[in-house]
C-alpha cells in the first residue's frame, strides 16, 4: 500500500459522526491536491475492508455524488442518522458539517 493510500484511510476513519470531508480535502491533507479521484477509488476498493465511514465523503460542491438510487439512498440516509441534514437532491452544507480542523 503506497503512503498516500494509508493517508487517505487514516484520515477517513478520523471523519466524527456528524461531519463530512470532501474528496478533494482529503487527498490534499494525505499530500496529493489534485488526486481527488484517487481518494474515490480508495473509497471504492478498500471502504469494506478497513470499515471506513465512506458515507461521510461527499463532493467539492457539497453534494452526495454516487450515482446508484440504492447507495444515494444509503448515504443520505446514513447521514441523516449522524444527525448532518441532507436535502432530497443529497445536498449538505458544508458551512454547518465539513470537518475543518483536522
Amino acid at each position: 500500500m503506497t503512503p498516500f493510500t494509508e493517508k487517505v484511510i487514516t484520515i477517513i476513519q478520523d471523519i466524527p459522526e456528524g461531519k463530512v470531508m470532501t474528496y478533494g480535502q482529503i487527498a490534499a491533507l494525505a499530500g496529493s491536491p489534485r488526486a481527488a479521484r484517487q481518494v474515490v477509488r480508495i473509497l471504492h476498493s478498500m471502504s469494506k475492508k478497513y470499515q471506513l465511514p465512506w458515507h461521510r465523503v461527499i463532493n467539492a460542491r457539497g453534494q452526495v455524488a454516487i450515482k446508484g438510487e440504492e447507495a444515494f439512498f444509503d448515504q443520505v440516509t446514513s447521514l441523516r442518522a449522524e444527525g448532518v441534514e441532507v436535502s432530497d437532491a443529497g445536498k449538505v452544507d458544508l458551512e454547518i458539517y465539513q470537518l475543518v480542523n483536522h
